[in-house]
């Protein structure tokens, strides 16, 4: 789930990122701000989903993908749309 808040008298939008999957141990996300290198890693919660808070330049376009324990790459479902990567396969997109 993607939650944004925008600020009247900011340049960016706070987005919070909630992701729930079985089995999990750890879950980043990778991609933002163009850095597929540097993951952010999100907080598990008591509940067991996984959760972070992001804050994004406003009027940009972000790709991005959740990686599972590590090596399970993940597509968000509620994401604003989805790309081709040069993988062949789809990423997430968040519009801000």
């Amino acid at each position: 789930m993607i939650q944004k808040t925008y600020y009247k008298t900011k340049d960016y939008c706070k987005v919070k990122f909630t992701f729930e999957v079985e089995n999990a141990e750890t879950v980043e996300i990778l991609g933002l701000n163009s850095d597929w290198q540097n993951s952010i890693v999100m907080s598990k919660k008591k509940d067991g989903s996984f959760s972070c808070d992001v804050s994004l330049p406003k009027n940009t376009s972000h790709e991005f993908k959740y990686r599972v324990n590590e090596t399970l790459w993940i597509n968000e479902p509620e994401a604003d749309a989805k790309a081709i990567n040069e993988f062949g396969t789809e990423n997430s997109v968040i519009n801000i």
